[in-house]
């Protein structure tokens, strides 16, 4: 059995994690990426100037020999998604998503938003589509995969770029959601400010990604959005409906900031604020700010 890792990039501290548990030996696959993390091998499929990696997918396929009973681990972003799909379409393989446990073959997944699990079980490889977690170092140099078939004939002709975009909130360890209690995008600074003050990563939910457009839709958790484990949520101005709450099952310490005492949010929450996050927020910000000097006050 062989664990396989396909990526773009080094950010697989998630899909690392769950090969371990898994117990084979490891093959990473790099798509334009010449240092891996160590594994038992490590293959590089060469992306010339222009070329985006999802046209490596026919590489991509000819690298990847799984068998039956081998795992595909895949990151959960755009390019990678791709790669699975076209994956799965070779090998005939099933594509899982939500996968919170495996054994002996066995796949445990959540449904609808973590209200199910459902268990499968497959005589195929099967490829998983995971968060892709943290950053490892690049500690191994990649094997180039010299095979003749040759990728897509596609090319980038222009890119876009969001400053605020690609963040993994899977890995975070604190995080501060937005929802639409905020009257106007200018008001997130308060959030940002009371992040900064936490250490925390910026979320949202959805209507905030989508409807309005204010934050980039990666950051939006939710059924259809991330899935968070954080050790501190805390929800501003989010109601708390059920497709949002399904991604922060898993959180530690839920705090909740809204004006509303009946937001279903509360019913979730370890902590709750009834207030106006307008007042709420920079009096928080103030008292851990006074919280860290006295930390370093040494008088």
């Amino acid at each position: 059995m062989t664990t396989w890792i396909i990526t773009t990039s080094n950010q697989i501290a998630g899909l690392v994690a769950m090969a371990d548990r898994l117990g084979s030996p490891v093959t990473i696959v790099g798509v334009g990426i010449d240092v891996l993390p160590a594994a038992d091998r490590v293959l590089t499929v060469p992306l010339t100037e222009g070329l985006p990696a999802e046209a490596a997918a026919p590489v991509v396929c000819a690298a990847v020999e799984a068998r039956p009973g081998d795992a595909v681990l895949v990151p959960d972003r755009a390019g990678e998604r791709v790669l699975a799909g076209a994956l799965a379409a070779r090998l005939g393989a099933p594509v899982l998503t939500g996968v919170v446990a495996v054994a002996d073959g066995l796949f445990e997944i959540d449904r609808f938003g973590g209200i199910a699990r459902e268990r499968i079980r497959t005589d195929r490889p099967a490829v998983l589509v995971l968060p892709g977690g943290a950053e490892l170092p690049g500690e191994q140099a990649a094997e180039p995969f010299d095979e003749s078939a040759e990728p897509f004939a596609a090319r980038i002709t222009a890119e876009t770029s969001d400053a605020e975009a690609g963040t993994d909130l899977s890995s975070a360890k604190r995080i501060v959601a937005v929802g639409r209690g905020f009257r106007a995008e200018a008001d997130l600074g308060l959030a940002r400010d009371l992040a900064a003050s936490l250490d925390a990563e910026l979320a949202c939910s959805r209507p905030v990604a989508e409807g309005v457009g204010w934050l980039p839709k990666d950051s939006y958790v939710g059924v259809s959005g991330q899935t968070v484990k954080p050790d501190l949520y805390v929800a501003v101005g989010v109601s708390g409906q059920l497709q949002h709450m399904a991604g922060v099952r898993e959180a530690r310490t839920i705090v909740a900031i809204n004006n509303d005492e009946h937001a279903p949010i509360f019913a979730h929450a370890d902590y709750g604020v009834v207030g106006d996050l307008y007042e709420v927020l920079p009096a928080l910000v103030t008292a851990l700010g006074r919280g860290r000097d006295r930390g370093r006050d040494t008088r």
